[in-house]
């Protein structure tokens, strides 16, 4: 693995502004989000408008990423996913979200998730992940992916095409009539044949009108996970897997999760819909 230094806290930029003409989720402005009292299972019109908040979403995602170079800030990226997502008449759900201070996450190497764009600069060989949501005609569409800054090792990039493959069979494994449980199953017992670790206490969720309506979607094989998946149900799976433990620790602002070895991590997430047969993508360019 590469034997660069651990990332540290940058600055941050001030908060970027979106017009007013857009709307935006109910907790902006708040401490908290509102908890989420309607129902899993989503009528077609939601679904609907949960592609164009998706696919917004997975465009600015890929916008980003297209500017991912050693010397970059984290902040650019932000910037940059910021710009596109307001252009298109979305508010980037992230930011105001739990006092979330910008518009997307920019988690890197050993960041497991919600790191914070800052004046963090980009060096060869880092992998970084970045987590975009959009929300739109009053629903949320959420993706995240982890790209490659410049040469990466081989053992990173392994751990990268992994963990993609990971959600890839997850999604997969998505039937009517399942409990949520095999979704973390297929996973976990993925992961275990490279041995790396899969963390547990950051998981999938359902959303919708909700960035996070209350449905958990581990990435484990949870006993407790005994959700039965119906067709209409929206969530996100989104497989954290790591170098080393699947144990964490955070940085002072909050947010910012590191493995605890400091070993790298990588993730993958898609927003989705059960259908009749399956499970449709919903976070498609």
């Amino acid at each position: 693995m590469s034997g660069q230094s651990l990332l540290v806290p940058g600055e941050l930029s001030p908060v970027r502004s979106v017009p007013g003409k857009i709307r935006r989720p109910e907790y902006v402005g708040k401490p908290l989000p509102a908890p989420y009292t309607g129902p899993e299972v989503q009528s077609d019109e939601t679904v609907e408008l949960m592609r164009i908040a998706g696919r917004i979403a997975a465009q600015a995602m890929e916008e980003a990423a297209k500017h991912i170079a050693p010397g970059v800030t984290t902040d650019e990226l932000d910037r940059v996913a910021h710009e596109f997502m307001v252009d298109h008449g979305a508010y980037p759900s992230t930011l105001g979200y739990r006092e979330f201070p910008k518009s997307l996450c920019t988690s890197v190497n050993e960041v497991i998730c919600h790191g914070i764009p800052d004046s963090t600069v980009l060096r060869d060989g880092d992998i970084v992940n970045l987590d975009v949501t959009a929300y739109i005609n009053g629903v949320h569409g959420d993706n995240n992916a982890t790209y490659y800054c410049g040469d990466v090792d081989e053992e990173s990039r392994l751990l990268v095409e992994r963990t993609r493959e990971s959600l890839n069979r997850a999604i997969k494994a998505v039937r009517p009539g399942r409990q949520v449980n095999v979704i973390g199953r297929v996973i976990e017992s993925y992961a275990k044949r490279f041995g790396y670790g899969v963390v547990r206490d950051f998981t999938g969720h359902g959303i919708n009108s909700s960035f996070h309506s209350g449905l958990i979607i581990p990435h484990y094989d949870s006993p407790h996970a005994t959700t039965v998946m119906r067709p209409g149900m929206t969530f996100t799976i989104e497989p954290m897997l790591t170098l080393g433990t699947h144990e964490h620790d955070m940085w002072d602002d909050g947010w910012t999760v590191v493995t605890k070895d400091r070993k790298r991590t990588a993730q993958f997430e898609h927003t989705l819909v059960v259908t009749d047969t399956g499970a449709e993508i919903l976070t498609l360019p």
